[in-house]
């Protein structure tokens, strides 16, 4: 499946963006999906999760009560609302997706568990 990741740009504090990710070449009710996300100088980090019905969702403990993942099957995309952003949400984000069978429970944190990535779309927070 290949990825396609969109809705990025340049935002004050406190403002809101949705990115989106739409997958195309697959089953995309198939995969669960994930967004991370990467800062300058720094490693590539989890940011949210959605299962592939969308019945299950985790948060990095930095954006929870702050942004929410979902997906739409019916339109292969899986989105991510961020409100009340911060500088320190600036970072390029990555949807990510793998169909694989997963034997621990937190599995959904590590990129190294999935097999598929979009190109990545900038969110810039200026103070």
């Amino acid at each position: 499946v290949q990825l396609q990741a969109y809705g990025g740009g340049m935002v004050e504090a406190g403002a809101s963006l949705r990115l989106s990710c739409t997958a195309s070449g697959g089953m995309f009710s198939r995969y669960g999906t994930a967004w991370f996300r990467q800062a300058p100088g720094k490693e590539r980090a989890f940011v949210a999760s959605i299962s592939r019905e969308g019945d299950i969702t985790h948060y990095a403990d930095s954006v929870k009560r702050r942004f929410t993942i979902s997906r739409d099957n019916a339109k292969n995309t899986v989105y991510l609302q961020m409100n009340s952003l911060k500088p320190e949400d600036t970072a390029v984000y990555y949807c990510a997706a793998d169909s694989g069978v997963k034997t621990y429970s937190t599995w959904y944190k590590n990129l190294r568990e999935y097999s598929h990535w979009g190109q990545g779309t900038q969110v810039t927070v200026s103070s």
